[in-house]
């Protein structure tokens, strides 16, 4: 499950960052026909696949196991390339803009997105129609084709419920008139904020909604299920229920718990594992369960998944900054074709996409498996020995197609998992041990954590750093392209942010000196001469502002001209030009306000 959960993460990434608001080149038609065939070509290549796995196990046997871990690979190559062909969808084939066109579908984005990863979940069930035979003979599994896609899918879409629910909030609240709400949820601190919010408030509620969604049910009554909510109240474990988990009609041998709240907490153990394994082997994996309880790691994993938005959004603006003010993806832009626009997006993709791949698999998967570490030492410690434990290990192993050495990015084998229980007998402190490790490594996220939320959303060296990047970067392709306009403007503007208006300036003559007639060069550059004291030339700056407004009659251009009027002593003529700014101004409006309160108050006489 905890792929799939990086699977789905990674296609509502893609699908999230790109961004179609031209009528692509191909037709309707053209899409769909690329989409399908893509379809058949994963659907070839996943037959082909599974069918050469099938006959070299039927070949050689399965008395290593090794052909487990083969189809985990493979099931892995094919699901990436589900991705990757999604992210085709997205890009080449213009899968959003028409999705917008869809009535509604503009408005709430979670229809499209919905749409999305139904055609995703769509390539991840033909993968499993096609691994069903040898699902079923490499783990010894009797149950149906359709029975095992189908079970799969709903295994995998609660992955998706806290999506659902969070997009939905997001797009009733863009309806709201309240300008306050839309610029809170615009800004990444304040996504962060509500995603944390929320995503808590799910971790407490989510609990019942999905064990329904699953099928669970209480065991029937019986000598076994006796004994394990006797051995619950022992131990003084308050939970909900303990359910049957249909996970693939059964027959998984596996067991897991939801919820941090007792009244919302739910312990699910599949029929063949409760039939596996005996009564001792069952309290063991109740108290590796009770272990992840205890030591609260669902309430981790909550704040895992937001420091992985701290360090995305981050990422996305450094991002951003860096790619927009390179040449190519400068003229990308400004052309607004389609394909050019996607070309941007897919590099912006790039970077979040490794940084999310490292962070999962490095960063959280290392307290992952050090979280089941320890709720093994828990039971270990529970049952006051690690032989049932131990025990339930080595039978989901043997029974689960001899996987006793299969490598996981979230799990240690189980081979290492029974090692380490066996330190256990001759260190009877090594619990103590584990857990001093733990605390003191959730110590080191925690501080980095927040040393990057405050580099990267509050400190002043952020943007400082930004700029400074984004400035070298400009030099650097102005060293190879001294004649680029485009690149001195830009270089123009970061000099004028970190305040290094003298730079500015010099850059700003610059682009004049190659394109008289840039309005925008003008109207910068005489909006200093007119409010900067130390660089204060109130006439050229009013001519400038002049010039300016000729070639462009925008809000900001007459917003300077009305200041070059107001400090060369035209107090009527600034007090008619900020007027004009403001009938045409679609934001802003406090700002020209005070301007004009501004010009009105204090009149000048000329000088």
């Amino acid at each position: 499950m905890f792929n799939n959960v990086l699977y789905f993460i990674v296609v509502l990434l893609v699908f999230n960052i790109s961004s179609q608001e031209s009528k692509p080149e191909g037709s309707l038609g053209y899409t769909l026909f690329l989409i399908f065939v893509t379809w058949l070509a994963l659907a070839a290549y996943a037959q082909w696949g599974f069918r050469r796995l099938l006959e070299s196990w039927r070949k050689a046997g399965d008395g290593d196991g090794r052909f487990a871990g083969v189809y985990h690979g493979l099931l892995l190559r094919l699901s990436i390339s589900a991705v990757l062909i999604f992210a085709l969808d997205v890009h080449l084939f213009s899968l959003r803009y028409w999705l917008q066109a869809i009535p509604g579908f503009r408005t709430f984005s979670v229809l499209q997105g919905s749409a999305a990863l139904g055609l995703f979940l769509t390539y991840l069930s033909t993968i499993w129609y096609f691994a069903w035979p040898a699902y079923r003979e490499i783990f010894s599994a009797d149950f149906r084709r359709w029975a095992y896609v189908a079970s799969n899918v709903k295994f995998n879409i609660p992955i998706l419920f806290p999506w659902i629910f969070l997009t939905l909030l997001v797009d009733l609240a863009s309806l709201v008139p309240s300008k306050s709400v839309s610029h809170l949820l615009n800004t990444p601190q304040g996504q962060i904020v509500f995603f944390a919010v929320f995503l808590s408030l799910l971790t407490v509620f989510m609990p019942p909604l999905i064990q329904t969604w699953w099928g669970c049910r209480p065991f029937p009554q019986s000598g076994k299920v006796l004994e394990l909510e006797a051995f619950l109240r022992e131990k003084s474990f308050r939970y909900r229920g303990l359910l049957q988990w249909p996970l693939l009609e059964g027959r998984v041998l596996t067991a897991g718990i939801m919820g941090v709240v007792p009244r919302f907490r739910y312990i699910l153990v599949t029929d063949g594992l409760m039939e596996a394994l005996s009564v001792d082997e069952l309290k063991a994996v109740l108290a590796h369960e009770m272990g992840h309880a205890k030591h609260r790691h669902l309430l981790f994993y909550v704040l895992f998944l937001l420091g992985y938005m701290v360090i995305s959004f981050g990422i996305f603006e450094i991002s951003f900054s860096l790619l927009a003010v390179q040449p190519f993806f400068m003229k990308v832009l400004e052309s607004g074709e389609a394909q050019g626009s996607n070309l941007f997006y897919i590099a912006l993709s790039l970077p979040i996409l490794a940084t999310m791949v490292l962070y999962f698999r490095y960063v959280m998967g290392f307290f992952m498996r050090n979280f089941e570490r320890q709720a093994d030492l828990f039971s270990a410690a529970t049952m006051g020995t690690p032989r049932d434990t131990i025990g339930s290990l080595e039978k989901i192993a043997f029974l689960g197609g001899k996987i006793r050495d299969l490598p996981s990015w979230h799990h240690f084998s189980i081979r290492q998992r029974v090692e380490y229980l066996i330190r256990m007998v001759s260190d009877p402190i090594l619990v103590r041990k584990h857990s001093r490790f733990l605390r003191f490594s959730i110590g080191v996220y925690l501080v980095c954590m927040v040393g990057f939320a405050y580099l990267l959303y509050f400190s002043p060296a952020r943007e400082t750093f930004t700029l400074r990047l984004v400035g070298k970067v400009l030099q650097q392709q102005l060293a190879e392209n001294p004649g680029n306009v485009d690149l001195y403007q830009n270089l123009a503007m970061v000099h004028h942010r970190m305040g290094r208006l003298k730079d500015a300036v010099e850059v700003y003559e610059k682009i004049i000196f190659l394109d008289p007639r840039n309005a925008t060069a003008m109207n910068n550059l005489a909006w200093v001469l007119v409010t900067e004291e130390s660089m204060m030339d109130r006439e050229r700056g009013l001519r400038l502002a002049k010039q300016a407004v000729a070639l462009n009659r925008s809000p900001v251009f007459l917003d300077t001209l009305a200041e070059a009027f107001y400090v060369n002593g035209y107090t009527e003529e600034a007090v008619e030009t900020i007027q004009e700014a403001m009938s045409i101004a679609t934001e802003n409006e406090a700002y020209y306000r005070g301007q004009l309160k501004k010009f009105k108050s204090s009149p000048r006489d000329r000088t």
